[in-house]
């Protein structure tokens, strides 16, 4: 995300914490922000706010949602201010020094309840330095906390812009392990890649061996590498006779350059006609 495109979320966001708190908790963090030593005094601070803001919904108004939309940050509006109150925190820190801002936050993490870990986990797009919070990201993703999961999984541009193949990988996988709302995955298109979609291939046979259904979505990511070994499992799927995995698995082979499969595909007339008409899309699952 470029400097000044950030710059201008941030500002928004300010906006919208002022909106959301007393005069007495905004002079409190002001007080905070105008400090010397703001990396003694972050870990009170950062545990104290939300005594200070409470724990209400964010309100925001029509200009800021439009606005928080347009820039990709339009589902903070399902935040919490003290929350949101965390993040403008940590985004704000004046710590010119890399170590020393990445050892404050990092100290943060290691002592943070589920509130407190969320609110970390939310703030990764808007820390400077992305670059070294890639290895907490990661780790992040092994969590078996439900909501730290959908922090980094859910509406968070971070680990796309970030995270390398493996932990990417890693990332997509434990989403669908853990049934998050894969719609949600930001850069799940641009991320997909042959070593995930053989690994998801793999997790498709393991669910049909044991009678489960497999995750329409999951096919999403296998569309662009169909080759004569990745077919013969969509093959079978096609045969299952379940409508929505059989919309699913016509839906990746359509986006494939792989002629067989689509040969195959017109070899089913409703499945032919869904995709002609245009009414099947990822967002139908």
């Amino acid at each position: 995300m470029r400097d000044d495109h950030l710059k201008v979320v941030k500002e928004i966001i300010a906006s919208v914490v002022k909106n959301n708190i007393s005069l007495e908790a905004e002079k409190w963090l002001e007080n905070f922000n105008r400090s010397t030593d703001q990396s003694a005094q972050l870990a009170k601070v950062f545990v104290m706010l939300p005594r200070k803001t409470g724990k209400l919904p964010v309100a925001i108004n029509e200009d800021q949602q439009e606005a928080l939309h347009a820039a990709g940050f339009g589902y903070i509006r399902n935040w919490t201010i003290d929350r949101l109150s965390r993040v403008w925190l940590l985004a704000g820190l004046d710590l010119k020094d890399k170590e020393l801002l990445f050892s404050a936050i990092n100290r943060l993490f290691l002592s943070a309840e589920v509130n407190e870990a969320v609110a970390l986990y939310s703030a990764l797009p808007f820390l400077p330095h992305p670059e070294i919070w890639v290895k907490r990201c990661a780790e992040g993703i092994r969590s078996n906390i439900g909501s730290v999961l959908e922090t980094i999984m859910e509406n968070n541009p971070y680990p796309a812009a970030n995270l390398n193949e493996a932990a990417w990988n890693q990332l997509v996988l434990k989403a669908f392990f853990t049934e998050k709302n894969i719609n949600l995955i930001v850069g799940l298109d641009q991320r997909a890649n042959l070593p995930l979609a053989l690994t998801l291939v793999d997790y498709a046979k393991e669910r049909w061996a044991a009678g489960r259904e497999v995750h329409p979505q999951l096919w999403r990511m296998v569309g662009k590498f169909i080759n004569a070994e990745i077919f013969e499992t969509l093959k079978t799927g096609l045969q299952h006779y379940n409508q929505m995995e059989q919309r699913s698995i016509a839906l990746a082979i359509s986006q494939s350059g792989y002629q067989p499969a689509k040969d195959y595909i017109n070899t089913f007339p409703e499945l032919k006609l869904a995709l002609a008409d245009g009414s099947l899309n990822w967002n139908s699952f």
